[in-house]
């Protein structure tokens, strides 16, 4: 393998924030800054390639140490995001810009969406005969690359999941009624998922768990809902915001659409309301003796940089994802994503770069058997274990065994 070639390394962030992306970026820049004959510069692009093609860059070698380490322990893009697909155009911006610099390393942390313009500019660059090294360090709530066991971000967002649905189920079963959570994770449930984390006493919910992998029911889904209703007088319900009719059916029109082509799921209640209301006038029609308490609600962006609700494993992976592909690159490894291997008994992961290719633009949809036949709840003897050891402990929840008549 032919050594990297030694200039400047451009970092940048890309896509939707997580709680610990920045100890990605910490790790990557640590890594860089401790290689000075191999990395002469270090620099930050601020709205990554859009920042690159207006020359809008953090020089790392300025920032004090002590404060990277308080930034990496913050949630969200420290660099700031973008949602943009490189176009020849673009490229030949960026690569102009990184002649300007001498720039021979380029890493961009974020999802697949990511991993394509990272692709795209690897792609553009040996077609130029740039000499350039292209990562992609994998960060995701969503947890929906390919190839890789799990994503750096997933395990704290589904840890915030877990406890928002700890919360819902006490509040639900001191006041009950029936309660509609939807969650994001667009095309893959495995965030959806994760609230069977809540489940701590047999009667806690969630009590029914939606994700995309199945086709949804309007008519099922009333049935399951007013089944719960009966047996427990309450009900706590988990819906993806990517759930959808036969062959992609969507069930609520927004109509908003990135660079990418994706459409805009999280951000709006409209999901949540139009279940609840399909509930209320289910419910109305089969128990009208009855009043019914309903509400929905839309996590939305909270899942994703909520302080403070941080899985340590996550932290300690997402850092080990940046330093691995500085690793790579000096190993002389060109181009690719970080992967992580999983061990169990007792858990551990291990690293490798797989192909660009293989996790751009496309997704990993949560396996089909890890949902019930149903279609409405996960199968937990199989999820659960995978889940428990990316997101770690979670808050006791005591109850009290029992009432007596005075």
């Amino acid at each position: 393998m032919k050594p990297i070639t030694p200039g400047a390394v451009v970092i940048g962030q890309s896509g939707g924030p997580t709680a610990v992306i920045n100890q990605t970026l910490i790790g990557v820049v640590k890594a860089c800054l401790q290689r000075p004959e191999t990395f002469t510069k270090v620099l930050g692009a601020v709205h990554g390639i859009s920042g690159i093609m207006k020359g809008e860059f953090v020089d790392f070698a300025l920032e004090d140490p002590a404060n990277l380490e308080v930034v990496a322990q913050t949630p969200s893009s420290a660099l700031k995001s973008v949602r943009h697909k490189a176009t020849p155009d673009d490229c030949q911006k960026i690569f102009a810009r990184f002649k300007e610099l001498n720039v021979r390393a380029f890493f961009y942390i974020g999802g697949n969406d990511t991993a394509e313009t990272t692709n795209i500019i690897n792609e553009m660059a040996e077609k130029a005969g740039y000499d350039l090294a292209c990562f992609h360090c994998p960060k995701t709530i969503d947890n929906d690359l390919r190839v890789t066991d799990h994503c750096p971000g997933y395990g704290s967002a589904a840890k915030f999941v877990a406890q928002a649905f700890m919360g819902d189920n006490l509040d639900n079963r001191a006041l009950s009624g029936i309660k509609v959570n939807i969650v994001m994770g667009r095309n893959a449930g495995w965030l959806t998922a994760a609230s069977a984390l809540a489940r701590v006493h047999p009667e806690d919910g969630p009590h029914l768990i939606y994700c995309p992998e199945v086709d949804f029911s309007i008519q099922a889904f009333c049935a399951d809902v007013e089944a719960v209703y009966r047996k427990l007088g309450r009900c706590v319900i988990a819906v993806s915001e990517g759930i959808h009719g036969p062959n992609g059916a969507e069930l609520i029109s927004i109509g908003e659409v990135d660079s990418h082509g994706n459409k805009q799921l999280s951000g709006s209640g409209a999901l949540g309301d139009a279940l609840a209301d399909i509930l209320k006038k289910h419910l109305a029609k089969v128990m009208p003796e009855k009043k019914h308490r309903i509400r929905a609600d839309t996590f939305g962006y909270l899942q994703r940089c909520f302080p403070g609700v941080v899985s340590e494993v996550d932290a300690r992976e997402a850092r080990l994802a940046g330093v691995a592909a500085v690793e790579a690159a000096l190993a002389g490894v060109r181009s690719g994503s970080i992967a992580f291997k999983r061990t169990d008994a007792p858990y551990a992961i291990s690293t490798f770069v797989t192909p660009l290719p293989t996790v751009a633009k496309e997704t990993k949809p949560m396996p089909r058997e890890l949902i019930n036949a149903a279609g409405n709840d996960i199968v937990a003897e199989k999820l659960l274990p995978y889940l428990r050891p990316i997101v770690g402990q979670l808050p006791a929840i005591g109850q009290l065994k029992g009432t007596q008549k005075a």
